[in-house]
């Protein structure tokens, strides 16, 4: 055994000497070290070359294991000391310089201020529906800096969308809606956080995920759906500020039977009869009215967050395109509503 080292430290020595590379001569030392394996383990007992190299296979065994160990250590080593330092955290209450700018327009308005936007930042919103309506509330949610944004639809962008569903290109035709949101809400600002669900709401998994967020914001083009979202805000407690368009015409309020605001079945109990509310696939839709309509979710989504002005709680907003009229009512509870008669107000 003492030869066969004697031999590895030769091999060592005299590539130092001739300048051969580190990895030269371990490879030739290994190659060595293996031929001594493989002498012990396939010659007789009584060949002169086993006897030479020790005899038994398992001190070279346990020498092997030991060499890998140092060697994997000293790996190790070197590289957690080429590893850069981990780079902290920012503070989720604080703003990086680059933000700071971002949200200056913000900052100087007396009524968000860096509390307002501080809000902003720590508030989380799921948005329903990435289409004519949620396009433009996610850009400008995005835009504003709402720290976390979530947006759930299950469908994908078609050439027909892009006509008014703006936060979609025609090169994402075919991706789903959520992922294109993402892309351009990342786009515009890489400070926010976004989570896609690429599926359908259903009523057995709407509480779970409302309760997550803060506001819930409902863009969607289907009265079934438009009940599911109303019923799960109302069961979690959550504001709902919800809209609807169709050809020239958009509405837009926000329902929050515990803050003694209206749900959105205290205003529509029933659905409409078939061809009153035809669809914008139906009845066709002027491109910026969801533009405009979803806009204004945006705007009164910020309002909620920050406590800025007057929000939209037993009001709703009518607007006119082709006339370019806007009209307001008041709206109320309804005692006997089928959604929202047992929630108890609180304060707004």
């Amino acid at each position: 055994m003492g030869l066969v080292l004697f031999l590895m430290a030769a091999l060592w020595g005299l590539g130092w000497v001739m300048k051969t590379p580190i990895r030269a001569r371990l490879i030739m030392i290994a190659l060595l070290y293996l031929a001594v394996i493989l002498a012990q383990l396939l010659l007789p007992e009584t060949a002169e070359l086993r006897r030479a190299t020790g005899g038994d296979v398992r001190p070279w065994l346990v020498l092997g294991g030991v060499v890998a160990l140092g060697y994997g250590y000293s790996r190790l080593i070197a590289r957690l000391r080429r590893s850069p330092p981990e780079t902290p955290q920012p503070n989720p209450d604080s703003f990086r310089e680059a933000e700071l700018n971002r949200y200056a327009r913000h900052i100087i308005l007396r009524e968000i201020g860096g509390t307002g936007q501080k809000k902003l930042k720590s508030a989380k919103v799921l948005v329903v529906g990435a289409g004519g309506l949620g396009s433009p509330a996610l850009l400008y949610l995005a835009a504003a800096g709402v720290g976390t944004i979530g947006v759930i639809d299950d469908d994908t962008v078609d050439g027909t969308n892009l006509q008014r569903q703006i936060i979609h290109t025609d090169e994402r035709i075919g991706m789903p809606k959520v992922f294109s949101a993402q892309a351009a809400m990342q786009a515009l600002n890489p400070f926010i956080t976004i989570r896609p669900y690429n599926r359908r709401l259903d009523a057995e998994t709407a509480a779970t995920l409302f309760a997550e967020y803060d506001l819930i914001l409902d863009g969607t083009d289907n009265f079934d759906t438009r009940y599911l979202v109303n019923r799960a805000a109302v069961a979690t407690g959550k504001p709902l500020i919800a809209a609807a368009i169709t050809q020239w015409e958009g509405q837009i309020s926000l329902y929050h039977p515990a803050t003694d605001a209206p749900c959105y079945e205290c205003i529509f109990p029933q659905r409409p009869a078939p061809g009153l509310a035809p669809s914008c696939a139906e009845a066709g839709v002027i491109a910026p009215l969801p533009g405009i309509l979803g806009t204004m979710m945006a705007n009164e989504a910020l309002k909620e967050i920050t406590g800025a002005g007057t929000g939209l709680r037993g009001r709703m907003i009518l607007w006119d395109a082709l006339y370019s009229e806007t009209r307001t009512m008041r709206l109320k509870r309804r005692a006997d509503c089928a959604c929202c008669a047992t929630v108890s107000a609180g304060p707004a």
